[in-house]
């Protein structure tokens, strides 16, 4: 096991040509600053290595495809992956997507169901209410208690259903609540029920690995941790097998003709036209910056800062704290009777950036009992005194409106 040690965030911070503004950021959780690692990572290729990578046998398309490749390399060994398990997308939206479209589909059928959870973005419930609603089958969901977690009864109680497939967030978005992902998806497989597990909150600020998680199904965005827009998909080799292609065009064909095509084989299916490859260099050189930090001390780092908001926001009888005080990175309130959105303006007014809304999380709000809240969430460039300007932002907010 790692040791823990604590991470300097005002030096972090220097890393970071963002904050020369002098802006509180507080909103890693929508999207992460990036350091000047990831930025001369992604110029460096456009100016020294652009090519189109699998095509040119000249020594520049050969060098970017080595570029590449390598960068397939560092993010898979990242997350415990094998190399041809991973497929690059857009985001993890497109990601859930492509699950949906190239494996749900061939397995729901009239009545069968895919299950969920009550804490999930948006992007974790259309894909899959699409693809039951035109299979004939439904949307079934695992409801979470009044501190904002799920008990294991309950979602054995949904599992015992039979749904064709499991999908969860390890962390969710609004509540900072961290699913038991491993207890989840072994629960899940004793009935032979695949998971995917949406890794967007979770993968910035905590180790995974998904062959200890024995996930079938993993999804991330590389915006949320220090990296471009870039997003991956993980897929345990037999059920990349199973799947069909998403997209089909130049570069994942043996042989076309007019009348037919042959697709290759296991990941390379997926690889449809030109890939984004700045991004997945941009990608790699995220996970180097957070591997020198070490992900143990980034976890340790962005709970403790969650926790002391939590604390000090929760002991304010006008402000309603939402989701356990056990959380990852990021806390949700309201302030009194105020809108989310005036709480936020306020705020912005004071140099904080913070998010607003419903968090693309409706029926979360709707449990809830609330139409939107402020979320304020941390990163590794985020220092307890970023906290306090929060607190002592909130106090001038209060008074503006009386409260």
């Amino acid at each position: 096991m790692a040791v823990v040690q604590k991470l300097n965030a005002v030096q972090v911070q220097k890393d970071f040509p963002f904050f020369r503004q002098g802006l509180i950021y507080l909103d890693s959780a929508a999207t992460s600053q990036k350091p000047r690692a990831v930025l001369n990572a992604v110029v460096g290729f456009y100016e020294s290595n652009n090519a189109n990578v699998n095509r040119g046998m000249y020594q520049l398309a050969e060098k970017a495809t080595a570029k590449y490749d390598e960068a397939r390399r560092i993010i898979a060994g990242f997350i415990g992956a094998r190399d041809d398990e991973l497929i690059f997308v857009r985001n993890a939206t497109e990601a859930i997507n492509m699950v949906a479209q190239c494996f749900a589909r061939n397995v729901v059928g009239a009545g069968d169901s895919v299950l969920v959870t009550e804490m999930e973005h948006h992007s974790n419930i259309l894909p899959w209410q699409r693809v039951a609603r035109e299979k004939g089958g439904r949307l079934d969901v695992v409801p979470i208690t009044e501190r904002g977690v799920i008990e294991i009864s309950a979602l054995r109680e949904k599992l015992a259903m039979r749904p064709k497939l499991f999908a969860f967030s390890h962390v969710s978005n609004v509540l900072g609540t961290v699913n038991p992902a491993k207890e989840f998806i072994a629960e899940a497989h004793k009935l032979k029920i695949p998971v995917l597990l949406d890794a967007s909150q979770s993968i910035p600020s905590m180790p995974i690995d998904v062959k200890g998680l024995d996930c079938d199904f993993l999804v991330f965005s590389g915006h949320k941790m220090l990296g471009p827009h870039i997003g991956v998909l993980y897929v345990k080799r037999e059920f990349l097998e199973r799947m069909s292609p998403f997209l089909v065009g130049g570069g994942m064909v043996k042989e076309v003709t007019f009348e037919s095509a042959t697709f290759k084989d296991g990941q390379e299916k997926f690889d449809a036209g030109t890939f984004d490859v700045p991004g997945a260099v941009g990608l790699a050189a995220a996970i180097d910056y957070l591997k020198k930090i070490g992900m143990e001390n980034v976890q340790a780092h962005e709970e403790e800062l969650a926790r002391y908001a939590y604390d000090v926001l929760a002991k304010d009888p006008a402000i309603t704290v939402y989701g356990p005080r056990d959380r990852l990175n990021l806390v949700s309130f309201n302030v009194g009777d105020m809108h989310a959105h005036d709480v936020a303006a306020i705020l912005d007014e004071a140099g904080i950036c913070v998010r607003a809304g419903h968090h693309c999380a409706q029926p979360l709000m709707r449990r809830l009992g609330i139409p939107a809240c402020v979320r304020a969430s941390f990163g590794v460039y985020n220092t307890k005194e970023d906290v306090d300007a929060l607190i002592a932002a909130i106090g001038k907010a209060k008074k503006v409106f009386g409260i």
